[in-house]
């Protein structure tokens, strides 16, 4: 995944670095909490994902290198969890800053095993993962407005239901007139539910309305893909034992 953000390498970082922004931002994480450091710089971490009845729990390791001789910056994790109804086990994943002539390429890269036992193998393909990729595409293009624009994420999240709010009831209104229009034959009506239904899916979307597709999906180039060296060093993180708690 890949968003191009026009603002500096310093806001980009402070935005995804400092554990009480991240989660502002995104979805994949409800809370970040930092347990130590070592000498080396890796920080161990407790994370949280709130559910409805439910807070999924696990830990994980990170290390950032923000001063590099090209200009780059570059940040390693391994997250796992001991929860049982986590569709996400063990995993890895990095981040990479890239600076350009008009700010930086924001790109990441992760994998993990599935969890929920064979149950969560049959769904990962098809439902887990592309929901995991929608999820950080569209998490991404709300870091993106906070940095260039200081657009709130919670402000964007809003705009969002509400510009999905009202394509929903066009197509839905469309779709009635449609169903009226064939019962009482009546073309002048038809037209008007298609062009209704139409134009709620067609209709641009407002600049600070987050959007997944703004982000690249494949990586234009072999070194923004390929994970950082010092993933492969990175410690283990131990398997949280809070998992199954309820929210409180």
């Amino acid at each position: 995944m890949e968003a191009h953000i026009r603002a500096s390498m310093e806001r980009v970082w402070e935005l995804s670095q400092n554990p009480e922004k991240h989660p502002r931002w995104d979805l994949r994480f409800s809370r970040i909490i930092p347990l130590d450091q070592d000498e080396q710089g890796q920080v161990r971490f407790r994370y949280e994902f709130l559910l409805p009845f439910h807070a999924i729990r696990g830990t994980g390791t990170s290390l950032g290198h923000r001063h590099r001789a090209d200009g780059q910056a570059t940040s390693v994790l391994k997250f796992d969890t001991a929860d049982s109804l986590s569709p996400i086990g063990p995993g890895s994943g990095y981040w990479r800053y890239i600076p350009t002539s008009c700010g930086l390429r924001f790109v990441t890269g992760y994998n993990y095993r599935p969890g929920m036992g064979l149950v969560g193998k049959a769904v990962d393909v098809r439902l887990i993962r592309p929901a995991l990729g929608w999820a950080t595409a569209i998490s991404f293009d709300r870091l993106r407005l906070w940095a260039e624009t200081d657009l709130d994420p919670r402000t964007a999240r809003n705009r969002w239901f509400l510009d999905a709010g009202v394509r929903a009831g066009g197509v839905l209104a469309g779709a009635g007139l449609l169903v009226r229009a064939v019962q009482k034959q009546e073309a002048g009506l038809g037209a008007l539910g298609a062009g209704a239904a139409v134009a709620a899916l067609l209709f641009p979307r407002h600049w600070s309305v987050p959007r997944a597709g703004r982000c690249l999906r494949r990586a234009p180039d072999e070194q923004a893909a390929r994970a950082p060296a010092a993933l492969a060093d990175l410690q283990e993180p131990e398997q949280s034992n809070t998992g199954t708690g309820r929210q409180g």
